[in-house]
């Protein structure tokens, strides 16, 4: 039976303010100084109704779909995430290219696939997110499957013709 992970609280003060700046530099047109492996995601507070930006690690990118895979570091409570449940349109920023997209919500058994590719390609980042998500993790596949059915992964579906 799996584990409720203790999540990690957002950060406050200059802690949310270190974690924010990668957007200010999206911004600036320096996207592409992020290799391939940070977005910028532009989406509607299901409150406000107001534009909100945050910067997410692309967990997976498929360029065949036009897809883009992220996780909700902080569950299903983050507010960029609960946003995405209430209004899935949004944009991207990846590179310096803008796309529409629609977010879409993997399963828990597809969030183990995602979470097991993750940590063939990125063994030290995939051990990271787990270990701050709260999940236990020593690097064995089966552990990645295990914590990638808990975490909240958000596909971002590009709507343009390609």
């Amino acid at each position: 039976m799996p584990t409720s992970p203790q999540r990690p609280r957002p950060p406050v003060g200059w802690r949310r303010l270190l974690l924010r700046s990668p957007i200010h530099l999206f911004r600036a047109g320096l996207g592409p100084l992020f290799g391939g492996r940070l977005l910028l995601l532009i989406h509607t507070g299901r409150q406000s109704g107001r534009s909100r930006e945050v910067v997410l690690e692309v967990v997976a990118r498929d360029r065949h779909q036009d897809t883009w895979t992220v996780a909700s570091g902080f569950g299903p409570e983050a507010q960029w995430y609960r946003n995405l449940r209430h209004t899935p349109q949004a944009t991207i920023q990846f590179g310096r290219g803008y796309h529409v997209v629609t977010a879409q919500f993997p399963t828990p058994e597809e969030g183990a696939r995602i979470m097991t590719e993750y940590a063939r390609r990125h063994p030290r980042a995939a051990r990271t997110l787990c270990r701050y998500m709260g999940f236990p993790v020593d690097g064995h596949t089966v552990d990645f499957r295990s914590a990638g059915k808990q975490i909240p992964f958000v596909r971002l579906k590009s709507e343009e013709p390609r």
